[in-house]
């Protein structure tokens, strides 16, 4: 075959090398160091934890920067939909500096809010340079380490990942409904929440069934913050509880069958659940003015800017965790029978080895 003058030096650019096999944990060499991505750390938990962190890190930077420079520019005066503002609605959705119908009156716990997401960020980055650079490659096992095909240790960290979940949840209740309330749009004001607990109410958002009847944007259909903070509570309950669960048990025998137990099968799980909260946040942020309120968000549909732009890039993002979920799922499932991979990717790579 030829070799390329083109394709080649478009494929090392973007991390294919053609000259150099990089064994993933199948055992395959795809030569796609670019979509290698963490694979690299697969037997390094110390250096996989520093970029989970120092990622971590990057991602509170981004919300403390963007807070404060939406900051910088507000105008009081004006709705912030108006604005094209997209993390200052959701701390006035929270009642912070809100007054009654949804004016800003107190702009100080905005900057708070901007300022300890910059200081987490940098704890967070200081700590994903230590466990990169000077810690440990490989965790103790006796600790924080563990082997990918140990259930035991996996379930442990699953349910210590839906413990602290299931805080979050709780957190945005005792800030609902003790904590001095979160901002109403259904009678414009901040107050104090009484949250349902019906579990027919709540989980049959679950199947479209709203206070209206059913309809097909499910959980978006919740019209009232009772609901919400509600629905809350008893994911708190579930993840608390489900966290404990798996932090005290062995998987269970269906599971170990059933489930393949390697680094790349566990992050297409979580590539699923991303997709999945990407799709329902997407819906929410077009249709809904409960949780999106009029007052900062625009009128519901896709006649608001700011709704559309979250929508959107929600959906994509969402999207984009789903060809993930897939993309990983049958690798993790490949390698666990053994099997050559035919995909797309692999096609590209083996083309631009052979040319070079």
């Amino acid at each position: 075959m030829a070799k390329p003058l083109l394709w080649t030096p478009v494929f090392r650019t973007l991390g294919w090398k053609p000259d150099k096999k990089s064994d993933d944990a199948a055992g395959q060499s795809s030569g796609t160091g670019l979509l290698g991505g963490n694979i690299r750390f697969l037997d390094l938990s110390g250096k996989l934890l520093g970029a989970h962190v120092a990622h971590a890190g990057l991602i509170v930077l981004w919300a403390g920067a963007m807070t404060l420079f939406e900051l910088s520019r507000f105008d009081v005066s004006q709705p912030m939909y108006e604005q094209n503002l997209i993390l200052l609605p959701h701390l006035a959705t929270l009642g912070l500096g809100i007054g009654d119908g949804g004016q800003v009156v107190d702009l100080y716990p905005y900057y708070v809010v901007g300022m300890l997401h910059l200081i987490s960020s940098a704890v967070l980055g200081a700590g994903g340079m230590y466990h990169s650079v000077l810690g440990p490659k490989v965790l103790d096992p006796k600790g924080f380490g563990y082997d990918w095909e140990d259930g035991g240790k996996m379930t442990s960290i699953l349910g210590s990942h839906l413990v602290i979940l299931g805080l979050g949840a709780l957190a945005l209740v005792l800030k609902a409904s003790v904590l001095g309330g979160i901002y109403d749009p259904t009678v414009g004001e901040v107050h104090l929440i009484q949250p349902n607990l019906d579990p027919s109410r709540i989980f049959g958002y679950l199947f479209g069934f709203s206070p209206d009847g059913w309809t097909l944007s499910g959980m978006a259909s919740v019209n009232n913050l009772e609901d919400v903070i509600g629905g809350h509570v008893w994911v708190a309950i579930l993840c608390i509880f489900g966290g404990i669960f798996h932090i005290a048990t062995k998987p269970l025998n269906w599971a170990k069958q059933r489930l393949v137990w390697s680094g790349e099968a566990y992050l297409s799980y979580s590539l699923g659940a991303l997709a999945l909260a990407g799709f329902s946040v997407a819906c929410f942020a077009l249709v809904n003015t409960v949780a999106y309120p009029e007052v900062f968000y625009g009128p519901a549909g896709s006649v608001s800017p700011v709704r559309n732009a979250l929508s959107s890039v929600h959906a994509t993002l969402g999207f984009v965790a789903l060809l993930g979920h897939l993309w990983h799922a049958y690798r993790a499932r490949s390698a666990a029978k053994g099997v050559q991979f035919g995909t797309f990717f692999d096609y590209v790579a083996r083309d631009v080895e052979i040319a070079a």
